[in-house]
């Protein structure tokens, strides 16, 4: 009985082979050929521009309550009981301001980024089916579902070259 399965497995191997000869397979990495592009890139600077002031802002409140958070730790126990409650006070008042500011960023963040994948994804999978159109290929597999993959199989670059040259 296991001699005849490894027959069958043999033979249908062997039936299977030339057609997996002849198969066009091609590997992309869907989301870098996202980030690589130049309306991601130009995105990027954009986001930096517009959100920048308010992560300076964060980072400066963070900063602020980190110092009164030391001056407490190094010196609380000296300190008169009015000045040290006045500092906890602060304290918990800015790591409130620190939280509320940093949720408002990351959410008004989290838009941006979704109205940009929006407005992105059609010319990406437009790339896409191009570039599968003009490689005739078979099979295309996301990058995170193989191994390893030769670069000739890999068709990330081409497909970020064309939806760079989608307007």
């Amino acid at each position: 009985m296991r001699k005849l399965t490894q027959l069958v497995l043999l033979a249908t191997a062997l039936i299977a082979t030339p057609a997996f000869a002849e198969m066009k397979i091609a590997v992309l990495n869907y989301q870098m050929a996202l980030l690589e592009s130049d309306a991601a890139k130009k995105y990027a600077v954009d986001a930096e521009k517009k959100f920048g002031p308010q992560l300076t802002k964060l980072k400066t409140l963070e900063s602020s309550a980190k110092g009164i958070q030391d001056r407490l730790v190094s010196g609380g126990d000296k300190m008169a009981q009015p000045e040290r409650e006045r500092l906890e006070l602060e304290f918990k008042q800015k790591a409130r301001d620190f939280q509320f500011q940093s949720k408002e960023l990351n959410e008004a963040k989290a838009v941006a980024d979704r109205e940009m994948l929006k407005q992105l994804k059609p010319k990406l999978d437009q790339a896409v089916e191009e570039v599968i159109k003009k490689g005739a290929f078979d099979l295309v597999f996301e990058r995170g579902a193989v191994i390893d993959v030769k670069p000739q199989y890999d068709v990330t670059r081409q497909v970020i070259e064309r939806m760079n040259q989608l307007k």
